[in-house]
């Protein structure tokens, strides 16, 4: 019913930057928080940045990336900036969704999309 489809990833040297997007589409009530989430091999997913009711971001992060949304499209971005290889990560997009008026809300994550640091 709901798809969130990522793009922006790729390869990119360090200090470089990348500018994420994730649009979700389908059945589509209302959109609560939208996010950008990380994951390494053998390692959780963690959260890198969330946009709700207000934003925030991981620690690792905070004055080098910035979150940003377009509610008229279900869009949310991540500008990547000075980015180092310690943020080569497979990026998901996660968004709570209420898909019709007479239901809750519900978890809706992307395939991720691949980014990576490195000279």
């Amino acid at each position: 019913q709901v798809q969130l489809v990522e793009s922006g990833g790729g390869l990119v040297q360090p200090g470089g930057s990348l500018r994420l997007s994730c649009a979700a589409s389908g059945t589509i009530f209302s959109v609560n928080a939208m996010a950008w989430y990380r994951q390494v091999p053998g390692k959780q997913r963690e959260l890198v940045a969330i946009s709700g009711i207000g934003t925030r971001y991981a620690d690792s992060v905070r004055g080098r990336f910035t979150i940003s949304r377009d509610n008229a499209e279900n869009a949310v971005y991540l500008q990547m900036n000075t980015l180092k290889p310690e943020d080569t990560a497979v990026y998901y997009c996660y968004a709570n969704i209420q898909t019709t008026r007479y239901r809750g809300v519900s978890d809706f994550w992307g395939r991720g999309t691949q980014v990576t640091v490195s000279p």
